[in-house]
């Protein structure tokens, strides 16, 4: 098969299957990216090296604990006490729970951004990959389904807006970087990656931001102009973390000496190839709605 056509369909099936579970049901979205989490985990410990049933059930259990204690916590506390035949008021405090997983997801983060700069590593501590599996992977993925509640209940469109915004990005920066690119934004990772793609990827994603909230949104008029701000904010933040999130799995990918993450979409290579901007850009966007939400 053409390889053009080869990922012509493969991208179509993924869009499809991302916009089909996002739009059907708050499940069947927490469930495909329950599915693409495990996939994840699967190809980094393939990139580092790391034995798959302990990540691979850490990874379960922490997901779906999490997620039923956020959007499901009087079901849970009643499940809880059914179970045990308890008649206790388990309340768990999800906001505390919130700022605890945040505060673990952007320190590993951080530890990302640090990696890059490291010359010398050929090989990945134990602890580090644990780490990194916890903060950089498994922590992120729960922060994706956080997000599409914005400040109130579950919203799809939140969530596909921001995977416009990153396919916005990713795209316009190759365009660009092809087309005008000259100066290479961190050749030693990256040799493709241009500064004027970067800034090009932005630029682009700042329009499709306003796009999206002015017409794809549809804010009341009083909040619009509130609205267009915190959508080409979020643009922005995904042009600067969409960036470095793509450039953290090209280094793990380098230092594993493969190209792709996985072989589970042909032409696109694995889900983390597909999701890696994606993930490094969930915790930092839950925060900047905690920030609105406290602001507000």
């Amino acid at each position: 098969m053409n390889e053009t056509l080869k990922r012509g369909i493969s991208g179509a099936v993924y869009i499809l299957l991302l916009l089909v579970c996002i739009l059907y049901s708050t499940e069947t979205f927490f469930g495909l990216f329950g599915i693409f989490l495990l996939i994840a985990i699967y190809e980094f410990c393939n990139l580092v090296h790391l034995k798959k049933i302990l990540p691979l059930l850490i990874g379960f259990i922490v997901y779906t604990t999490i997620t039923l204690i956020s959007n499901y916590n009087k079901i849970t506390s009643d499940t809880i006490n059914n179970i045990f035949n308890l008649n206790l008021n388990i309340s768990i405090n999800v906001q505390q729970l919130n700022i605890v997983l945040l505060v673990i997801s952007l320190v590993v983060l951080l530890k990302c951004i640090l990696f890059l700069f490291y010359d010398n590593i050929e090989t990945i501590s134990n602890s580090s990959k644990y780490l990194y599996l916890i903060g950089y992977i498994i922590l992120p993925f729960v922060f994706i389904t956080k997000i599409s509640f914005g400040i109130n209940d579950y919203n799809p469109k939140i969530i596909i807006g921001l995977f416009i915004l990153v396919w916005t990005n990713d795209t316009f920066a190759y365009i660009v970087g092809k087309s005008i690119g000259r100066t290479k934004l961190f050749e030693k990772i990256s040799p493709k990656k241009t500064v004027e793609g970067f800034f090009g990827g932005i630029i682009f994603a700042v329009i499709a931001g306003y796009l999206i909230s002015k017409y794809y949104i549809k804010a009341n008029p009083e909040f619009s102009d509130r609205s267009i701000l915190i959508w080409t904010s979020i643009a922005i933040i995904v042009g600067i973390a969409g960036t470095i999130g793509d450039l953290t799995e090209s280094k793990f990918k380098r230092i594993a000496g493969v190209k792709d993450s996985g072989s589970i979409m042909p032409g696109h290579g694995g889900i983390l190839d597909r999701l890696d901007s994606v993930i490094f850009v969930a915790p930092i966007i839950f925060l900047f709605y905690q920030i609105l939400n406290y602001v507000s």
